[in-house]
């Protein structure tokens, strides 16, 4: 979704939801992405890094298969966990907001297969393809979500059913593009299974760590809904729609691009010529993405009331003075995070084994920490030191070219 588009959206929303509506939307969504996360974690990395090189040795059709039926091995894995956190939560006597949640689960299953389409036409080179697929989410998003507030009222489940009725129609849509794609390529023989273990070694790590970066993604809403109220994580929403997410899908947008292009110019590591040219871009996107957030965050220090007067309803406006924060806080986040790409496009996912799970751990507890101490603002401290501390380690790692052996 375009950063308008996502402007746009936080208009609608916060005209037909109130603060404590949207709380709950914000907290419904964290369990959809938890079960989406985990479950397609040792598929949806690979299959994005080994386009570029089953490209290169011509073999499109049967890398296609395997990362199909890698896919399929996601979708069984969510549905037992779905299976798993509904029993637990019928448990444990939140059965109020079962319709929620499974709807929730529902919407980002169907969010990871259309994001591994959009993975598959980028490194394609179908720019077209995934810009056109990516304005028809981000317009059907809108539509949707005032039709259905308008007919249905406000609600999370309303809202939800919007995304998913969008979601739905841009997945039919990819579908044909990449049957389009895969028949233009033939298979030379049966490497299926050899592509599922790459596919498979390469992205297992994930499974190790991607369970931590949701607590950590997750815990600042969950710890406001503990520590204070509902209605507080509506306001911390609308500050990460408005700070946190923009900056995210700008320097996101950078990644996407440049993603497939350190990944081709990788190959399989084995010259240093293109590692170090690998090494070398991913430095200079990084400090294009330092300097957007810096820009960014001056301007919204400057413009904070102007900004929300325009994009949000009044009820909101009481906490745009935190925007300038959460705008360095995603960016220093999303700057480390294109350098975790360098280093996926050197092979070495292990190395983030590590400073993902601890930075993760860390950025939960400080938001524990900080929505106890001091609520919103706590919450807002804790997530800038957590991208300052993530954006340093991965800086660290990736200070060198990757060396080949």
């Amino acid at each position: 979704m375009s950063v308008l588009a996502s402007l746009v959206l936080v208009r609608v929303l916060t005209n037909y939801l109130n603060v404590e509506q949207y709380g709950e939307l914000a907290l419904a969504l964290t369990v959809g992405t938890l079960v989406s996360q985990v479950a397609f974690s040792g598929s949806m990395p690979g299959i994005m890094r080994y386009f570029a090189i089953a490209a290169e040795k011509g073999d499109i059709k049967e890398y296609m298969r395997a990362a199909d039926s890698m896919m399929e091995y996601g979708a069984f894995a969510a549905l037992a966990l779905s299976l798993l956190l509904i029993f637990g939560m019928a448990i444990y006597g939140y059965s109020s907001v079962l319709a929620v949640t499974i709807m929730s689960i529902i919407f980002s299953v169907l969010g990871n297969f259309n994001s591994k389409q959009s993975m598959i036409q980028n490194a394609a080179r179908q720019r077209k393809v995934v810009s056109l697929h990516t304005s028809l989410d981000a317009g059907l998003k809108i539509l949707f979500a005032i039709s259905f507030l308008i007919w249905f009222g406000g609600s999370a489940k309303v809202v939800i059913a919007a995304y998913i009725a969008s979601v739905s129609i841009v997945l039919i849509s990819q579908s044909f593009f990449i049957k389009r794609l895969i028949s233009i390529h033939q298979s030379k023989k049966n490497t299926t299974s050899f592509w599922k273990q790459e596919i498979w070694k390469y992205s297992k790590p994930f499974i190790f760590f991607n369970a931590f970066t949701w607590v950590q993604a997750s815990s600042d809403r969950w710890a406001l809904d503990i520590f204070s109220t509902t209605q507080d994580v509506g306001f911390y929403a609308v500050l990460l729609q408005l700070g946190y997410t923009p900056i995210a899908i700008c320097t996101g947008l950078m990644a996407t691009l440049i993603g497939p292009i350190l990944f081709q110019r990788s190959g399989d590591t084995s010259d240093p010529l293109r590692n170090a040219n690998v090494h070398k871009r991913a430095w200079q996107i990084t400090w294009l993405a330092l300097v957007l957030t810096a820009v960014s965050s001056v301007i919204a220090f400057a413009f904070h009331d102007f900004i929300f007067n325009i994009l949000v309803s009044s009820q909101y406006r009481a906490v745009s003075y935190l925007l300038p924060f959460m705008i360095l806080a995603g960016g220093f986040v999303s700057a480390g995070q294109i350098l975790g790409l360098k280093l996926m496009s050197d092979l070495n996912t292990k190395a983030l084994i590590f400073p993902k799970i601890a930075t993760s751990l860390l950025g939960a507890f400080l938001s524990f920490l900080g929505a106890y101490l001091a609520g919103i603002e706590g919450v807002v401290g804790g997530c800038l030191i957590f991208g300052v501390l993530q954006l340093l380690w991965m800086g660290w790692l990736s200070r060198y070219p990757m060396k080949v052996c």
